[in-house]
């Protein structure tokens, strides 16, 4: 569909209240999911992020890499083994995770934001130990819950104008590294650095109350409609994780959460700078 330049105008027209909202304030991504494996959705993530970096949106890219940790495991032989969706993380595993989380997927990304006109440097958790963290469960090994998070090597990023890109790696004080959840970490990342808001990448529309039906998306959500969502089996299966986390995220100071479809094409602008929303936005207290 070809544009003409009065509809590029009136589209940025439209688009300023929003930026001007934003504009001066950070918001976390958790990316993942679609959107991380499809070369094309990837490449306009990155595009979308840079753009919102030059009209004054600081963003903080929080990811994990799943997909990438099973790929380098396969390729040398070791089985993948989950318990509630949880990867099992030995020893020899977290040197895989450590490898594909801070390495490939952080610098390839780092990479793609740079050459969409961004400004951007890769961390982990384990940087300025950013993420400090211990063993969750010992049947799951090296798999973190999150101790504290200081914030201070995102912030001074922030300031010198890079867009911090963040694997979702931990550490503790005797040196041990932990694969952290990355939603978890998103989640406390945006309360720590006082985000105005979190957006969750995710495969699915966001709430629906019938899983099989797009056209029944729950486009606002607080905290009460989650638990009686959840008691009636709405939310059910994996995403009752990140709905906790997204109710962990408001619990911390953010003022919204959005759970949104990665799949769509340039779906944080849509969200971001639009009327229209792209997925389920969670607040503390619906308005009366």
């Amino acid at each position: 569909m070809k544009i003409t330049n009065a509809q590029r105008a009136e589209i940025l027209v439209q688009a300023l209240p929003y930026i001007q909202k934003y504009s001066g304030k950070t918001i976390v991504v958790k990316y993942g999911g679609n959107a991380m494996v499809n070369e094309e959705l990837k490449q306009q993530v990155m595009g979308d992020i840079a753009l919102l970096s030059q009209v004054g949106i600081r963003a903080v890219l929080v990811h994990g890499g799943g997909p990438e940790i099973t790929s380098l495991l396969e390729k040398v032989g070791k089985k993948s083994e989950f318990v509630d969706g949880l990867r099992v993380t030995d020893g020899e595993t977290m040197i895989y995770a450590q490898m594909a989380l801070a390495g490939k997927v952080n610098k390839s990304l780092v990479n793609l934001l740079q050459s969409k006109g961004g400004k951007a440097m890769g961390i982990s958790g384990m940087d300025g130990r950013l993420i400090q963290a211990r063993v969750k469960d010992k049947k799951l090994g090296y798999v973190g819950e999150i101790t504290s998070i200081d914030p201070t090597p995102i912030l001074d990023l922030l300031e010198k104008g890079y867009t911090p890109v963040v694997s979702s790696l931990g550490c503790d004080t005797e040196g041990n590294v932990y694969n952290i959840n990355a939603d978890t970490a998103a989640a406390g990342i945006a309360g720590a650095i006082g985000a105005e808001c979190l957006i969750s990448m995710t495969n699915i529309a966001g709430i629906l109350r019938d899983k099989d039906d797009p056209s029944t998306l729950i486009p606002v959500v607080d905290e009460q409609d989650a638990q009686r969502l959840r008691e009636e089996g709405v939310i059910a299966g994996g995403m009752i994780p990140k709905v906790e986390c997204c109710i962990d995220a408001l619990r911390r100071g953010v003022s919204r959460v959005f759970i949104l479809d990665g799949r769509l094409p340039h779906a944080i602008l849509v969200e971001i700078l639009t009327d229209e929303g792209a997925g389920t936005m969670f607040v503390k207290e619906k308005a009366q």
